[in-house]
């Protein structure tokens, strides 16, 4: 098996991390013009609930990985 027995922390790692540092980038660098229907900044409330969804993911993920 790929990875052995650490295939599900592996993976939570890598989603949670990917979750945190994408709505953390585009909280910091929204798009410079936006399309037609689409929003000029990402909403601050939402983006920052995902982010630290992500972070509690990653370091839960990590923690297993460690023990």
């Amino acid at each position: 098996m790929f990875l052995g027995e650490d295939l599900l922390p592996w993976l939570v790692l890598a989603l949670g991390g990917a979750l945190a540092v994408g709505h953390g980038l585009a909280l910091v660098r929204p798009p410079r013009q936006a399309r037609p229907g689409e929003l000029t900044r990402a909403p601050i409330g939402r983006s920052l609930v995902m982010m630290v969804i992500g972070i509690i993911a990653a370091v839960w993920a990590a923690a297993s990985l460690l023990t």
